[in-house]
């Protein structure tokens, strides 16, 4: 079962330090007038699949994440663009950030999507599951580690207790998405949800849902919460081919409104078809993870040559169009902890040659195993061409990007793999970044990469725990930056180059949009032109 990879296709950076702000003002919470629920339908389409599971705390499915945004609710919730967080199902934030112990009141007449009111135990429900070591969650490993416990105190309050002071763990409660426990606590209720059934108290309900296809959202009229449903209706369109999804955003009979996930050879034509088209530079990323259990890739001297020998010049001219940049850390450029790296992957040739040499390696033949997004696949040949120059003979392997991580699932032998990744759809501080893709029980390290159980990746792991648990600000950041140096050198799972992403819309006929650095959209502040 694929469990959370299938945003691999999909996953500037802020590190949030929040300030007692209660639950924000209006124009921090509310979208537009407020009043909601107008006539107004909306079509939308996603450049990823939308057939993994829609479960909040499992999923980091690029289509699932942006959809269960508008149909679940955290105790806070945050700005989809600056992650400032404001009271979502509480009813506000937490004066004191830096104690151990957070209380939060739910908000009165917060409704299910099948009427049934929101309770303490809900949420009770939530963490337990969230912080359970052996339920394999996406949350947990963005919780567990300074998140002890939840806390009913009555049907309508519950206290979270914190392991140590940590305040940017507010901003992650969005992470924390609310499930009722009616729906879901049952094993027969996850299944249901590993399958796209979703229930929250959101804006909006979901309707409707065909895997590959699409899936229908509906508002809901007792949503009484800060975001409300400026639409009637939406329908969310999954066409992973770029063609076809430019196509349906197109000229004057156009089908959709909005499009993520646009391709850079594409955004001249639609500017002059009227539409407006922005860009949004973050996380986004092609990384290359190796399978550290198959010779030559044990050697961390041929895992750094395959990096050596790409030409990241020529892949950003001619795939990215110039929308993208050459890594020189695992974080991009704008993110406030980011610092070059000490081993930065420039492209040189004869390093390259040299290292392998120096590994003993010669005539090694390699299959890439690479994703379909359209961006990825035409980035791919440029790392062939590159290998091929250095005397690595390299066979590409493009394939779907559920399918290319269910058969990871399976570990079932690969040598590398070729995807994209954004962390940035969870959160925007850089520890939650690194523990995206590394941790002792991080499925990328142990199950994919086979790399957890080295006494490297240990000594890596007590270092971003070290990390973690620093009050201190700059010294933060210095240790973090000192790990990340780490993750650099080892060349396990890295990013070759960091890219911007880019949506179109009809400005004429719906406003609000806030183009994502990351996949997916958020429509809680849109709006009907």
């Amino acid at each position: 079962m694929l469990k959370y990879t299938g945003a691999l296709g999909a996953a500037g950076v802020i590190t949030t330090t929040l300030s007692a702000c209660g639950g924000g003002p209006k124009s921090t919470n509310d979208a537009g007038d407020g009043k909601g629920g107008t006539s107004e339908n909306l079509t939308v389409v996603i450049g990823y699949g939308n057939d993994q599971t829609w479960d909040p705390l499992m999923t980091a499915s690029a289509f699932a994440v942006a959809g269960n945004h508008h149909i679940y609710e955290g105790l806070l919730d945050t700005d989809p663009i600056t992650r400032k967080p404001y009271a979502a199902l509480a009813t506000e934030i937490p004066s004191d950030l830096n104690a151990t112990t957070w209380k939060f009141t739910l908000r009165d007449g917060a409704k299910w999507h099948d009427g049934k009111p929101v309770t303490a135990d809900d949420v009770v429900f939530t963490y337990q599951r969230a912080l359970d070591a052996d339920v394999p969650t996406l949350a947990n490993s963005f919780l567990a580690g300074w998140l002890k416990e939840a806390k009913k105190v009555d049907e309508k309050t519950v206290e979270l207790h914190l392991n140590f002071p940590f305040p940017d763990g507010a901003a992650r409660l969005t992470l924390a998405k609310i499930m009722p426990k009616h729906v879901f606590g049952s094993k027969k209720g996850l299944d249901a949800a590993i399958t796209g059934k979703a229930v929250g108290s959101g804006p909006y309900k979901q309707t409707s849902h065909t895997p590959k296809s699409n899936t229908e959202f509906e508002a809901f009229a007792d949503y009484n919460g800060p975001r409300k449903a400026n639409f009637k209706k939406m329908n969310w369109l999954t066409i992973v081919d770029a063609p076809a999804r430019v196509a349906k955003i197109s000229g004057g009979s156009a089908g959709a409104q909005i499009s993520d996930n646009i391709p850079y050879g594409d955004i001249s034509q639609l500017e002059k078809g009227g539409l407006k088209v922005e860009g949004g530079a973050g996380m986004n990323h092609l990384f290359l993870m190796f399978n550290t259990k198959h010779k030559p890739f044990d050697d961390v001297r041929v895992r750094q040559a395959l990096f050596y020998a790409i030409d990241t010049d020529r892949m950003i001219k001619s795939a990215l169009k110039g929308h993208g940049k050459a890594s020189t850390s695992f974080l991009d450029e704008a993110n406030p902890t980011y610092r070059k790296a000490k081993t930065v992957y420039a492209y040189d040739p004869d390093k390259a040659k040299k290292l392998l040499k120096d590994a003993g390696v010669s005539d090694l033949k390699v299959t890439l195993d690479g994703s379909n997004v359209s961006w990825i696949a035409e980035c791919l040949p440029t790392i062939k061409a590159s290998w091929d120059a250095i005397g690595v003979k390299t066979e590409l392997n493009i394939q779907e990007t559920g399918a290319l991580f269910t058969k990871l699932d399976q570990k079932k032998d690969f040598q590398v793999v070729a995807s994209a990744s954004n962390p940035n759809q969870f959160g925007l501080d850089a520890d939650l970044i690194l523990r995206y893709n590394y941790g002792p029980k991080n499925l990328w390290m142990t199950t994919y990469s086979k790399w957890g159980s080295t006494s490297d990746a240990k000594r890596l792991f007590k270092q971003m725990d070290a990390a973690t648990k620093e009050a201190d600000a700059e010294k933060k950041k210095q240790m973090t930056q000192e790990y990340i140096d780490v993750v650099a050198e080892n060349a396990v799972l890295y990013p070759v180059v960091h890219n911007e992403l880019v949506t179109a819309w009809d400005a004429k006929k719906i406003t609000g949009i806030q183009p994502q650095p990351y996949p997916g959209v958020n429509l809680l502040k849109a709006k009907p032109a």
